[in-house]
């Protein structure tokens, strides 16, 4: 059985993508053990009470200095003792002592195509406005490892989603959310679970 802690900061649509898939059996041989928000009001932390998960806040509001606040969060994941954990909308510069503790074992979703519209500064409705400034006909999202750089992880799925005339970053993110980040996270957290993901030479292979 995987057991995964989830980290979000905001409403959590990823993570209920995550529920409902262990649920309904899309994600099998997976437990979501722990939910944690950086943000006390993130509606994430409602949905884990709701599907009796626990949930906990670790805010750096609460702490002197960043590195106090990466020591709370590092404990908060370790109480846990999580295979897994994924990153799901987590607006938080992860702590490097947490990726080494946890190598190939934290992922992330991210809402293009890597290495589109990625790296610092490139997070929320700021990916699909500058997709959008840049007139692109495709667009979608990525799951992937996280490692010590910032969304250059080895990639382990992607989806493409296609722009549509008209289309806002309002629309796009939802659409976007929709056709793909609800799709490949679970899938990805799945083949996880049943130890079909492999990570050699920085590149993931699947198996089956």
């Amino acid at each position: 059985m995987l057991k995964i802690a989830v980290c979000v900061s905001g409403g959590g649509t990823n993570l209920q993508a995550l529920i409902d898939g262990v649920q309904n059996g899309l994600i099998t041989n997976t437990r979501i053990v722990r939910v944690i928000s950086n943000n006390r009001n993130a509606y994430a932390l409602e949905r884990a009470k709701q599907a009796g998960v626990d949930a906990v806040c670790v805010s750096p509001r609460d702490y002197d200095d960043r590195g106090q606040f990466n020591q709370a969060l590092l404990k908060a994941v370790d109480e846990a003792e999580p295979d897994l954990i994924v990153l799901a909308g987590f607006l938080v510069v992860v702590p490097p002592e947490l990726i080494r503790k946890y190598e190939n074992r934290i992922v992330n979703i991210h809402p293009s195509l890597i290495p589109s519209f990625c790296g610092t500064g490139y997070y929320g409705l700021k990916v699909h406005e500058a997709a959008l400034a840049r007139g692109v006909k495709v667009t979608g999202a990525t799951v992937h490892f996280v490692d010590e750089g910032t969304d250059t992880g080895p990639i382990i799925m992607q989806k493409p989603v296609a722009v549509q005339e008209g289309d806002t970053p309002e629309t796009l993110q939802r659409r976007v959310m929709e056709e793909a980040e609800w799709v490949i996270l679970p899938e990805s957290i799945h083949l996880i679970a049943n130890g079909r993901v492999q990570v050699t030479d920085g590149h993931v292979k699947i198996s089956g």
